[in-house]
This record gives C-alpha cells, sequence and structure tokens, in this order.
C-alpha cells in the first residue's frame, strides 16, 4: 500500500470518533491554497466564458486542531475559489483554479499564532447554543477580547483591528471586487489572482495608494463608535442602471441600523433624480428598536425594503437570560419600505413571525404604488440552529401562530400610503411547496420585474430537516415568478400560509409540459452542488438564454467509508444551459476539492480589465513557521502554468 493509502486506511480506521458535521465530510477545511492551476474538462465550454471568471466565497477555519469543538456552518476565515476562463493564443479556453484566503486581520493574526487549536472568534453556535451556560458564553466572548488586546501588544506582527472574517460573499463595484461578511467592512480583492488589497471603507480601499484619494466621512463615521457602525451586511445591492452600491449597517448600539449609498464613478445626478445625494453614508434607519440579525433586504430602483425580524443578535440578551442569538416566535417580522434617497420617509408593516436569510429580487410598480418582493421564508429559525449541529428549542408559538417547518420562495406585496394609519400588504403567500434557498436573478434585470428566480432545493426534504446532518443541495431550481405571480393574483392562496404551486419536488420532475413554470435540476446520486450563478448569452433571445455555473461535488467516490474526504479529492464546475435545467454543456475538473460554501458571483473579461490599480497586496507574517512558507510557496510553484501566456500571469 503506498503512502496516500496508508494515510486513507488511518483516517477510515478512526472508526466511530464522532466529529463536527460542519467540519466532516465535504465541509472539512481545507488548507491548500492553489494558483492559476490548469484544468482539464469534458464538453463544449461557451465562448461567452472567455476572459471572465466565476468566484464563490465560503468560511474555511484556519485553526483546526481541534475539529470536535462548536462549529457553525457560518462560522470561518474567508477563502475564495475561482475559475478563470484564459483564452490561449490558439483561442481555445483554458479554466484555470485559484483559491486563497481572503487576508484579513483575523486570518493573518491566527497564523502568526500556530498553537492556536481553534478559531480567534467565538462560534455562532456557542452564541445560539440553549444548553450552553452563560459563563461559557462569557469566557469565548472575554477569549476573543483577549486575543485581540494581545494582537496589539509589542512583538505582534499583526494587530486586529477589525473583526471581519469576509467569508460570505464577493460582490463587483465600481472597479473593486469586494468580499464581505457582517462583522466588518468589505474587502477588496484583485482578480484574477484572488489577491487581498485591504478593507474598503466606502470611499477608498488600502492598498490603492494615491489613485482614489478622497476626502469626506466613511463607512461607520468618526468616533470610537465608529468601529461598529462600519459593518457591512454581506449583500449589498448594486444597481445593474445606476451603478450605485447601496447597503446597510447593523449595528449593537441606537439607532441600531444606518444606510449607506455609494455612487459609481463618475457621480453626475441622473437627470430624473436632480436632487439625489452622490454619496450617502451612515444615514439613520429609524424605527428599530433593538440590535437584530439581519442578513439581507431588499432593493429596487427606487425603493429600499428593511427587513426587522423576531431574530436577534444582542449582547445585552446575556444580562435578561436569553443568548446572544435569539428567536422570539411571539414577536411579528416588521418590514420597512422607503424611498431609496429618504430612509426618514419609512413604512413600516407588521405580520407572522418569520425568518429570512435571503431576499431573490425587489422592484416597484410604474405609479410607485405598491413594493413587490421575493425572498426565501422560513417559518422558524431551526436553520440557525441546525446549522450548527443543535437541536433547536421548543417554543410555546400561539395556534394563529403555528406553521409547517419550511423554507419557500415567498412573494410579498407592499401598498404604500400617503397617510401614517394605513399598512397593507396586499399579498403574502408561497410561489411553490419546493424547498427553495440561495436565489438569484439575472444580474442585468434585478430590482426590475424580472420573470425567472434560480436557486436551491434539497429534494424531498425541508431545509430544516436537511441540515440536521449538514444540508446537502442536491438540485437546482428554476421558477417562473411571473407566471406563479399572476397564477396567485388571480386565484389567491391562504394569506401568510397559502402556496400557489403545491406539488412536490417529484411530481414536478415527473412532468412533461414544456410551460410548467417551475423546472429542476435533478443532480445525480451521490453528487450535491452549491450557489449557481447566470451567465447570459451575448446576443440572447429571452431573460433566460445563458447558462448556470455552480462546484459540483461527487460524494459517492470522493469520500471514504467514514464520511470524510479523500486525500485527492476534487470538485467539479458544471455549467449547466439555463434555459433547458438538462443539459450540462460541459464539466470542469478541478485540482482539489472546493468545501461546501456560501456566495459567489461570475465576473466578466471587462469586470477584470476594468479594475482599479492598486500599489499594495496584504501577505502573510514574515514570522509564519518555514514549513508552511515552504508548503505554501511549492504549492503556488506546482500550480503556476508552464506556459506563461495562457493565463493571468500575462496580464
Amino acid at each position: 500500500m503506498d503512502r496516500r493509502g496508508e494515510k486513507e486506511q488511518q483516517c477510515d480506521n478512526l472508526g466511530k470518533k464522532a466529529r463536527n458535521p460542519w467540519l466532516s465530510g465535504n465541509f472539512t477545511p481545507i488548507e491548500k491554497e492553489l494558483l492559476s492551476a490548469p484544468c482539464t474538462y469534458t464538453g463544449t465550454i461557451p465562448d461567452e466564458f472567455a476572459g471572465g471568471q466565476y468566484i464563490r466565497n465560503g468560511g474555511n477555519p484556519v485553526s483546526n486542531d481541534d475539529l470536535n469543538r462548536d462549529a457553525h456552518w457560518f462560522d470561518g476565515d474567508g477563502m475564495l475559489s475561482g475559475v478563470f476562463f484564459c483564452r490561449s493564443q490558439s483561442t481555445k479556453i483554458q479554466p484555470e483554479f485559484t483559491n486563497r484566503f481572503v487576508l484579513t486581520d483575523v486570518y493573518l493574526s491566527a497564523k502568526e499564532s500556530p498553537r492556536l487549536v481553534k478559531p480567534i472568534l467565538p462560534s455562532i453556535a456557542t452564541l445560539v447554543n440553549p444548553q450552553e451556560s452563560l459563563v461559557s458564553v462569557l469566557s469565548s466572548i472575554f477569549r476573543t477580547f483577549a486575543l485581540v488586546l494581545r494582537s496589539h501588544l509589542p512583538g505582534s506582527q499583526q494587530s486586529i483591528k477589525k473583526i471581519g472574517v469576509a467569508n460570505t460573499a464577493i460582490y463587483l463595484h465600481d472597479g473593486r471586487a469586494l468580499a464581505t461578511c457582517e462583522s466588518g467592512p468589505p474587502m477588496r480583492v484583485q482578480l484574477p489572482e484572488l489577491s487581498t488589497a485591504g478593507w474598503y471603507n466606502g470611499r477608498t480601499a488600502e492598498g490603492e495608494g494615491n489613485h482614489t484619494i478622497e476626502k469626506g466621512p466613511v463607512f461607520g463615521g468618526s468616533g470610537p463608535l465608529g468601529w461598529f457602525r462600519e459593518w457591512v451586511t454581506a449583500h449589498p445591492k448594486v444597481d445593474p442602471i445606476t451603478k450605485e452600491l447601496v447597503l446597510y449597517h447593523n449595528t449593537f448600539i441606537p439607532p441600531f441600523v444606518n444606510y449607506s449609498i455609494v455612487p459609481s464613478t463618475p457621480t453626475a445626478a441622473r437627470s430624473d433624480e436632480p436632487s439625489r445625494p452622490t454619496r450617502m453614508l451612515n444615514r439613520p434607519v429609524p424605527g428599530v428598536a433593538s440590535a437584530k440579525l439581519m442578513h439581507d433586504f431588499g432593493v429596487s430602483r427606487a425603493y429600499t425594503v428593511i427587513m426587522d425580524l423576531p431574530l436577534s443578535l444582542d449582547p445585552v440578551n446575556l444580562v435578561k437570560n436569553r443568548h446572544v442569538v435569539d428567536y422570539n416566535p411571539k414577536d411579528p417580522s416588521r418590514f420597512g419600505v422607503f424611498p431609496r434617497y429618504r430612509p426618514q420617509d419609512i413604512q413600516w408593516f407588521e405580520t407572522n413571525p418569520c425568518c429570512i436569510f435571503h431576499t431573490a429580487n425587489t422592484w416597484q410598480t410604474a405609479d410607485a404604488r405598491t413594493i413587490h418582493m421575493l425572498c426565501c421564508r422560513l417559518t422558524s429559525a431551526a436553520l440557525i440552529y441546525a446549522a450548527g449541529n443543535i437541536a433547536a428549542p421548543k417554543y410555546d408559538v400561539p395556534a394563529e401562530l403555528q406553521e409547517e417547518d419550511q423554507c419557500r420562495l415567498y412573494y410579498y406585496e407592499f401598498e404604500l400610503s400617503s397617510t401614517s394609519s394605513r399598512r397593507t400588504i396586499l399579498n403574502q403567500w408561497a410561489l411553490a411547496a419546493t424547498p427553495f434557498e440561495f436565489p438569484i436573478v439575472r444580474d442585468d434585470v434585478s430590482m426590475s420585474a424580472a420573470k425567472y428566480v434560480y436557486g436551491c432545493s434539497v429534494g424531498g426534504a425541508s431545509f430544516g430537516a436537511a441540515l440536521g446532518g449538514a444540508v446537502k443541495i442536491n438540485a437546482l431550481v428554476k421558477i417562473d415568478v411571473e407566471t406563479l405571480i399572476t397564477k396567485g393574483k388571480r386565484n389567491p392562496p391562504t394569506p401568510i400560509k397559502g402556496c400557489v404551486d403545491e406539488r412536490g419536488v417529484d411530481a414536478i420532475l415527473a412532468s412533461s409540459d414544456p410551460q410548467d413554470p417551475i423546472k429542476i435540476f435533478k443532480m445525480p446520486v451521490g453528487h450535491c452542488t452549491q450557489e449557481p450563478r447566470f451567465v447570459p448569452r451575448r446576443d440572447g433571445m429571452s431573460e433566460d438564454d445563458g447558462w448556470l455555473v455552480a462546484y459540483v461535488f461527487d460524494e459517492s467516490t470522493q469520500l471514504l467509508s467514514n464520511g470524510e474526504p479523500k486525500e485527492d479529492a476534487y470538485s467539479e464546475l458544471w455549467i449547466i444551459d439555463a434555459k433547458s435545467m438538462v443539459d450540462v454543456v460541459a464539466k470542469i475538473r478541478l485540482p482539489q476539492r472546493v468545501p461546501y460554501g456560501f456566495h459567489g458571483n461570475w465576473f466578466s473579461q471587462d469586470d477584470i480589465a476594468t479594475q482599479r490599480p492598486i500599489e499594495s497586496l496584504r501577505s502573510l507574517p514574515c514570522r509564519i513557521s518555514r514549513q508552511d512558507k515552504v508548503k505554501r510557496v511549492a504549492t503556488l510553484s506546482e500550480a503556476r502554468p508552464k506556459d506563461k501566456s495562457d493565463s493571468f500571469w500575462s496580464h
């Protein structure tokens, strides 16, 4: 038996020692970083992919000596995994794989401290677990404070000035690729090599030198509390028409939610809105009474929707004998709707309690009297607990508020009023019974009445049930929301609990109707996928004319018998026809696996070519171990292409 076989056998013989499911299987963190590693593929890569790059973000904890520790799906240092479609001199498209850690303060400090056996930041699992004692929660928080303070002492090469881990999503705005998470400002990275430049403050990013010196307010403002107020949602929105970046800052201190709009260059105002500010930073959003866990929001071309749901994220909970993250199903869900440039004119709408982590699209009618929002509505907080391998607590929910545990694509229609006394939600019901999460629309039709929404499903189970053993996405779904909304308004379902299309996954898969409003791409047995992104066909004839790209992992061949990944396990990137939702036009084999993660994006050749210049990049501390440095250099050298003309090294 060769050395690799012996190692795999030893791993397989670990037997029944339980590991946290969010640190095992294809959730297991990886250490190896590859740079421009050539990939093989089958099928035909569409010409529209040439010069572009698909990148996906996800949590990948760097301190992992304790694999039985508390761990949550939302934990971990940000790692970007991307496939760059390089056109060689022969005009052939050559896919190249790169994965790099985002070099945040927390990551760099952890690399400087190799004796750490678990991450610097407390796990969300610790903060939400009803079985954890107050002493345990406080000790994990104080440990983090102590490590942050120690990083500022003489002798430390990397002080922790910001605790963001940039592990959730990645966006492009005004020539900057920005990696995001909720606990800090965005982090700028350079494409296609995925190098880290530095924190972005709403005006400029570290590493840009004198290229973008702009005076004026920045995220968070000045003063000691600016450190809290600069934290940005992981899901900012970029207007496809004005190119504005719209976002909010969710904090522990009043007013709890602040709001910012960052224009794209140039900053000239549109003729239809001459009075709009060219830049709006840190504007208070009135009406939120306490700190909440807000992960996403809705933005149309003219309005913004803030969601004040009964899921708190508040250290003050500890003095109330509640956990930092806590769900109260007796409180209502509140939606605040306001004109994009006037948060002070917010109107609040109340309805039954729920959790919403992702919105799909938001738009308004031509007369701006009603605002429409599509989102993935969970009927409980089960996901937040299951994503930490924790049993959800039993709540005393009034009978009239009880609902089946589910996550579905949901439609809200808010009627705006000129009076303060009338707040009406005209429609609120699910479009389909199919479990549905990680929604996306084609970028250029977002903030308008898009016809199609794409997303992920777990087959016959609800997302809450699937998360019990770490969620495994085995289907991609395409929903004709225009058709289902029209059908729902013609024959309205029961408000709140009703559903337009009540078919299950099996019934939809059995349908032969070419006009079926729901189409499902079911993964082969054993294969699991992740959130897709849409790549449009050049000169396409319809909104769905293009492809979905998503990472795929075959658990039936790439895992050992104990469920852990093989040493040489690999993932693939699939390119799927978005119109038919049947044909896989290409499968790209990656040189290693990509752990299941969160959100990604597609960056075109023009996006990459028009990035703002960078003068300096972040790098690892000089004092990392010689063994780690040698391993990193060897890994990058092995991955570097032989012919530099075929890669981004020539750019």
